[in-house]
């Protein structure tokens, strides 16, 4: 599967911001999907996930109470809504899929789709 995020742009503190991730050359309904980030300097963090039949969701602490994932899987597209944007949440935003949530979170995937640029100002 190849995946293409999009959506990343400047938002201020307290702000929303929603990522697009679209899917092609295989359904998402067969992968669990994911987000992570990468601020400069810093190693790759994961964000958030949801299983490979969507429904529960598991957000890292840092983002619980503000991001949430959904998938649209007759558009074969993956979404991350982010509310109360802090400028800590600033950082390359990445989709991934995976065979499991436990495989995501470990940071491991079976597709990485390219980065977008999410900066947040204080």
């Amino acid at each position: 599967v190849q995946l293409q995020a999009s959506g990343g742009g400047l938002v201020q503190a307290g702000g929303a911001l929603r990522l697009s991730c679209a899917a092609s050359g295989r359904s998402i309904s067969s992968y669990a999907m994911g987000w992570f980030r990468q601020a400069p300097g810093k190693e790759r963090e994961f964000v958030i996930a949801d299983a490979w039949g969507g429904g529960k969701t598991y957000p890292a602490d840092s983002v619980k109470g503000r991001f949430t994932i959904s998938r649209d899987n007759a558009k074969n597209t993956v979404y991350l809504q982010m509310n109360s944007l802090k400028p800590e949440d600033t950082a390359v935003y990445h989709c991934a899929a995976g065979n499991s949530v436990h495989r995501l979170r470990g940071g491991s995937a079976a597709s990485w789709g390219q980065g977008t640029l999410v900066t947040v100002s204080s």
